[in-house]
């Protein structure tokens, strides 16, 4: 698993497969976290989904995760304020 901390939160590698039949965590693949999401890739919907989706899963605010590289690409960095690398890695668990 590759969460590694970041300001005052973590960092992880997100691979996003848009247009799935539903919002789910795959797992971790080579250390990159892979996450399905119902969105498009199109003016930024699935990125969008992703923050939702990722908040939603972590018990966070949309406004803690943000996307810092690869807006336009499936491979993605994600940071995510206020939570511990400990905490996200037992609540990605849980959610699989």
């Amino acid at each position: 698993m590759s969460i590694s901390p970041w300001d005052d939160g973590v960092r992880m590698e997100v691979k996003v497969q848009p247009r799935s039949s539903r919002n789910e965590l795959v797992g971790f693949q080579e250390g990159v976290l892979k996450v399905k999401l119902t969105a498009p890739p199109v003016e930024g919907e699935a990125n969008e989904a992703l923050i939702s989706f990722l908040a939603e899963v972590l018990g966070t605010s949309k406004k803690n995760v943000v996307i810092l590289r690869g807006e336009t690409s499936r491979l993605k960095l994600v940071g995510v304020r206020g939570i511990s690398p400990a905490e996200a890695e037992n609540r990605l668990k849980k959610s699989k």
